[in-house]
C-alpha cells in the first residue's frame, strides 16, 4: 500500500519542522531550498509553493517563536504574585523554552538577515521588556524610586536573563530551577536594596554596601 499524501496543513508543518532544524544548524546564510527540500524529502517548487522561498519559511519559523516564547514569558508576569515569584517563574520559562526547543532558540538568537524585515530576538527582548517595564513601575511606585528609571532597569533585567539563558543552553547545569532561583536572587535583592538616586552610591574602591 501507498503512503497517505499529507494534507496541505500537514506538510506546511513538516516543512516548517524541518527548516527550523536546518536554520538552527547551518544559520540562514548557509541554508538553502535544495537542502530544505532535501530534508523534508520534496521537492524544491513545493518549498515555494508553501513559502514562496527561503525568506518566507525563515520569516514564519521567528514569528512563531518569538510568539511562542513571548506568551511563555508575559503569561507568568502579572499582579496576582509577588514580585520574587514574578521573577523567578518569568526567567525558569525563558530556560523552559531553552530546554523544550533549542532548535527554535537557536534560530531566534542567531543574527537576522539584513534587509528581511525579520524582528528576531531583538524585537522579541523589546516586548518582554515593556511588560517588565510594567511591572517595576509598580514596584518602584512603592519603593519611591524615580519612575523614569523603569525602562532602563526593565532591559537590563531582560538582558542579563537572555545573557545567561544563552550559557545555559550549552552549559545545561545547574538544573534550571536553581539558574531561576540564582538569577531571583540577584534581581530581586538587588531591586530591593536600590538607592531612589544613583547619585547617591559611593563608587570610591574602599566604600561597602
Amino acid at each position: 500500500m501507498s503512503e497517505r499524501r499529507m494534507t496541505a496543513s500537514e506538510r506546511r508543518s513538516q516543512l516548517l519542522g524541518v527548516a527550523k532544524a536546518v536554520f538552527a544548524e547551518l544559520g540562514y546564510d548557509a541554508t538553502t531550498v535544495e537542502e530544505i527540500a532535501a530534508r523534508a524529502m520534496v521537492s524544491k517548487p513545493v518549498v515555494y509553493e508553501h513559502f514562496g522561498g527561503k525568506e518566507g519559511i525563515y520569516a514564519v519559523i521567528v514569528d512563531r517563536e518569538s510568539t511562542r516564547l513571548l506568551e511563555m514569558i508575559t503569561s507568568r508576569l502579572g499582579n496576582d504574585i509577588g514580585a520574587r515569584a514574578q521573577i523567578h517563574s518569568s526567567a525558569l520559562a525563558f530556560l523552559d523554552y531553552i530546554e523544550a526547543d533549542p532548535a527554535g532558540f537557536r534560530v531566534l538568537t542567531r543574527d537576522s538577515p539584513a534587509g528581511l524585515g525579520v524582528g528576531g530576538m531583538a524585537s522579541l527582548l523589546g516586548d518582554v521588556a515593556a511588560k517588565a517595564e510594567e511591572v517595576l513601575r509598580g514596584f518602584f511606585k512603592e519603593s519611591g524610586v524615580t519612575l523614569d528609571s523603569a525602562p532602563l532597569y526593565a532591559h537590563a533585567l531582560v538582558g542579563m536573563v537572555v545573557h545567561v539563558g544563552r550559557w545555559w543552553a550549552d552549559a545545561r547545569v545547574p538544573d534550571k530551577d536553581l539558574v531561576a532561583r540564582h538569577l531571583t536572587a540577584l534581581v530581586y535583592y538587588g531591586l530591593g536594596r536600590l538607592p531612589r538616586e544613583p547619585t547617591s552610591l559611593h563608587l570610591d574602591a574602599s566604600a561597602q554596601g
